[in-house]
């Protein structure tokens, strides 16, 4: 079922070869002519791409032919991009005043010898495209438009609310009473939830958590999403993490263990594990002496899909959670798919509605995502192709990707199944900020607006709605500034089943160009990396037992990695960055969090001029930052972290592109830059555990498009200081303020409400 998303890689380059930039990069170069060709290959090829796409599966010789287009898609982006970095350095050349020393700094740069070698290249591309072009008329492929796609076209639900989950009350009523009737003997009672996989185990077991009645009898309750590596370490960690919020990754399991015992210890407490595959007794009896400290009463429920973890875990016998009746998945689709009352409107459209649920077997996820995805149409044709779909026919084995889900996600613009594939490069059970995935998605291009002056942390923004709304992401916290995400288990399958051949996550392997790869060091040997890293567009390197600090590992990795959008080497215990860091010319976002043995970054770091996205936050080591960061001059968003008490004048203040502006954990930091007000884009800005500042820049009353502004455990910052009096105008753009643990506040600058 992989998808070889060469539609959406020749629509993406298309679109940037039609931009406003590219018009003027070609003049600029004198290549306008052979773009042009490029883009009209480019173009007609495409035209035939979703045709060959549905037939591939019978023709091998057909399926590779696609993979060299979109190869060659991938080659056309690259070479755009050398044109966007060469423009850029420009800027930095005729901004820099002091001339010869900026110059060196971006020594190498010779244009003569740059429009010679890029002539070449987009000769040999578009060679390489009119042989592909040529090749296509054997297959007697036709043209195609997307089909089949419902589109958004008025505000849909983004998720259903637990006290809306319908036909369980039967079942929370059973685990209620296992949760407050009482029992003799010490041992912890267990009671395992046993289904199939999206059956609604999880949706019962938070119905329950969030029972009023169970709050208030319970001292502590956990939550511990566990994934399929039970490893008790790591499980200790979450479960003080949910019950207390302290985060303990930087200890030893002796340590862990210590305060997991003081944290349960004579508490009565309730603790749900979510989604359970661990079939080894002996480690299950480990993990439950660890929780024996609690105090009588306490209770743990388990949901799994194994009826065999049941078996071992469980203190009595299991609940086995039923499919939903019929009349209550129709309740619920109707729920979805109508505002209350509409659907005695269409009576036609209910009675397709009535044939889609009986094909969805009782299954509640099948039924919110269908019921999710039709909310937004009233198109008769557009209900009949879901419930005729050739998908219902296929042999299914219990835990195969439903029907359902493919449905749905065929159902997609193409725009957003490329997003939503890349998230197969997280783990099971990853939760992520919404912010964070649209800065990954912006690094790798895949955010399209046919208005080129809609921002694309909107565009980002648009997609992650309408993910929710079609039930392809989960909402674990909505957050003032920011939600956390993740994805049931059973839609990651069906994301890493289309994205196979484009994505290396953990265990899961692809072969041919991967182009984005997720890999744990305390888990795989480097030596497992793949050979071919040229290709990659995104690299997440993990490492919590310090294997990536070695002389020539990160080195080695970057100088077999030139395409790179994205890095990620968060909590990777680094003591420095490589110089070579520099050679990623097309890096467009760079995690280093919470490398707190780095005490510099080399100032080659500086060279990135691609760069939007740049985290340093939890590098509570660092001594200074780069004297040169005036010159990324892309980036978007930025999150510091520095030991500085101040900070230099026109530095972060000449990043005119900032979006976002984080600064967190400064410890001795007292005074921010006063040249703030250049910041003219600036939309959010968030202080953040800043114990030693002070005072805020009088500039910052000059911020024309501030629109959220967070500070949070600044304890010393006096906020009554006539500086901050925003004399902004009744429609200023200021929206969200918050504030706690300052000195005082004791009234609210003019234009905050």
């Amino acid at each position: 079922m992989a998808e070889s998303f060469a539609f959406e890689i020749a629509g993406k380059v298309l679109e940037k070869l039609g931009s406003a930039a590219c018009e003027r990069i070609s003049l600029a170069w004198g290549v306008r002519e052979e773009l042009e060709k490029l883009k009209l290959t480019l173009a007609a090829i495409r035209a035939v791409v979703l045709d060959a796409e549905q037939q591939q599966a019978r023709s091998l010789e057909l399926s590779l032919w696609l993979q060299r287009f979109k190869d060659a898609c991938y080659d056309v982006d690259d070479l755009i991009d050398e044109f966007e970095i060469q423009a850029l350095r420009r800027l930095v050349l005729k901004r820099g005043s002091t001339g010869r020393k900026v110059r060196h700094f971006f020594s190498g740069s010779n244009p003569w010898a740059f429009n010679f070698r890029m002539g070449y290249k987009i000769k040999k591309a578009n060679e390489m495209l009119n042989k592909i072009a040529a090749e296509k008329a054997k297959f007697h492929l036709t043209e195609k438009h997307e089909t089949n796609v419902i589109h958004r076209e008025r505000e849909t639900y983004s998720f259903v609310k637990t006290s809306s989950v319908i036909g369980r009350d039967e079942a929370k009523q059973h685990l209620v009473n296992f949760l407050m009737n009482p029992t003799d003997g010490e041992d912890i009672p267990v009671l395992p939830t046993v289904g199939i996989g999206g059956i609604g185990k999880t949706t019962l077991a938070q119905l329950v958590f969030n029972e009023e009645s169970v709050k208030s009898h319970f001292e502590l309750r956990i939550w511990v999403c566990v994934t399929e590596d039970f490893d008790i370490k790591q499980l200790m960690i979450k479960i003080i993490k949910s019950a207390i919020g302290m985060n303990c990754k930087d200890m030893n399991k002796e340590e862990i263990h210590k305060v997991l015992q003081d944290c349960l210890n004579g508490k009565r407490f309730f603790m749900v594990l979510d989604d359970v595959w661990n079939e080894d007794k002996k480690i299950w009896s480990e993990l439950k002496d660890l929780l024996c400290g609690g105090a009588q009463g306490s209770r743990i429920i388990i949901t799994t899909r194994s009826r065999k973890v049941a078996t071992i875990t469980g203190t009595i016998p299991p609940y086995d959670l039923e499919h939903l009746s019929y009349d209550n998945c129709l309740s619920l689709f109707l729920k979805l798919a109508f505002k209350e009352g509409e659907e005695k409107q269409h009576d036609n459209l209910v009675r397709i509605g009535e044939g889609i649920v009986q094909k969805c077997k009782g299954v509640a996820l099948a039924v919110k995502t269908l019921g999710s995805l039709l909310c937004s149409t009233r198109v008769q044709h557009d209900w009949e192709l879901v419930r005729d779909s050739e998908l219902w026919k296929l042999k299914q084995e219990e835990n195969d990707i439903l029907p359902a889900l493919k449905l749905s996600y065929d159902h997609l613009p193409w725009y957003l199944k490329q997003c939503f594939a890349f998230c197969s490069v997280f783990p099971k059970d990853f939760e992520f900020n919404h912010l964070f995935l649209i800065s990954l998605w912006m690094a790798n291009g895949f955010l399209q607006s046919p208005n080129e002056n809609e921002e694309p942390e909107d565009v980002g923004n648009r997609y992650i709605q309408e993910l929710l709304s079609r039930s392809f992401f989960q909402q674990v916290e909505d957050g003032i500034f920011f939600s956390t995400l993740k994805m049931h288990d059973l839609v990651h399958d069906l994301a890493l089943s289309v994205a196979q051949n484009e994505v290396n996550s953990c265990n899961h392997y692809s072969t041919g160009n991967v182009r984005h790869l997720w890999f744990d060091l305390s888990k795989q040997d480097a030596s497992q990396l793949p050979n071919n890293l040229g290709c990659l567009q995104s690299l997440f390197l993990l490492d919590t037992e310090g294997k990536a600090d070695n002389e020539s590992l990160i080195p080695e990795v970057i100088s077999r990695s030139k395409h790179l959008r994205v890095l990620g080497l968060a909590e990777c215990n680094l003591e420095q960055l490589p110089s070579n860091i520099s050679y990623l010319k097309q890096l467009r976002c760079l995690s280093l969090a919470y490398n707190g043995n780095i005490k510099r970054f080399p100032n080659s770091i500086c060279n990135l001029q691609s760069l939007r996205t740049l985290d340093f936050s939890g590098c509570g080591g660092i001594e200074e930052l780069p004297k040169d960061i005036r010159y990324l001059i892309s980036l978007r968003e930025l999150t510091v972290t520095t030991k500085q008490t101040r900070l230099q004048e026109n530095g972060i203040s000449c990043l005119t592109c900032l979006r976002r502006l984080i600064f967190s954990e400064c410890e001795n930091l007292e005074k921010l830059f006063e040249d703030i007000q250049n910041l003219t884009a600036l939309r959010e800005l968030y202080i953040y555990e800043c114990h030693n500042l002070v005072s805020l820049p009088q500039g910052l009353k000059y911020l024309p498009t501030l629109e959220s502004l967070s500070i949070l455990n600044c304890e010393k910052l006096d906020l009554t200081m006539e500086e901050l009096e925003l004399e902004r105008e009744e429609d200023g753009s200021l929206r969200k303020l918050l504030s706690e643990e300052c000195q005082s506040w004791s009234h609210y600058p003019n234009g905050f409400f």
